[in-house]
């Protein structure tokens, strides 16, 4: 198996963040149009949803064209805007994808449950390289993580069903990015105490 590439950071950032991004500056740009394809209306919303699943895919693979990897979480990410995003189209109804971000949430919140149900840290599997911790740090942050993927995915839920479509669009560009970020790093700074170096791991 070849070794992954390294590349520029902030590169790396663009990639990633440049698509939600760009969702959202084409979604202001175009929020009140309509435009009418094959007889039927499309608000600006639906198309911005359109525009947003090529540009993701599009920068996914610039990324995977220079490093030669994808982690399971950029490969979920871009199967469920896909479907999401084709649901929202086919039935011309922005609910769907308003909804994948509660979807996406609530799968993880249900694999995390379910390794804490058979005493395991499914989390553990996938980030034990990049922080190393004891098995009781790991447990920790994973119900922790669990109930905070619960949360966020009823937050959605109330969000995108009581708010406006503009709202919503801002929340799920902005806030709850810096709310998971806010989050994880405060569980980091948290659960310190947990952390082994590598002569102990």
């Amino acid at each position: 198996m070849a070794e992954p590439k390294t590349i520029n950071p902030i590169l790396k950032h663009v990639l990633e963040l440049g698509p939600p991004l760009l969702f959202f500056v084409i979604y202001q740009r175009i929020r009140d149009d309509v435009f009418t394809w094959g007889g039927t209306d499309y608000s600006g919303f639906i198309v911005a949803t359109l525009i947003f699943v090529p540009i993701l895919l599009i920068a996914m693979g610039i990324l995977w064209a220079m490093t030669g990897q994808l982690s399971r979480l950029q490969v979920f990410t871009a199967c469920i805007v896909i479907f999401f995003g084709a649901l929202t189209w086919w039935f011309n109804d922005e609910k769907f994808f308003k909804m994948k971000t509660t979807i996406a949430y609530g799968i993880f919140a249900i694999i995390l449950g379910i390794g804490l149900a058979r005493g395991r840290s499914y989390l553990a599997y996938v980030m034990s390289e990049v922080i190393p911790m004891t098995d009781q740090g790991w447990m920790v942050l994973t119900r922790r993580l669990t109930m905070f993927f619960v949360a966020m995915g009823v937050a959605n839920e109330v969000i995108w069903r009581t708010m406006s479509t503009d709202a919503w669009v801002k929340i799920e560009t902005f806030g709850f990015p810096i709310v998971t970020f806010l989050f994880l790093w405060t569980q980091i700074v948290a659960l310190e105490k947990y952390t082994v170096s590598e002569d102990e791991s």
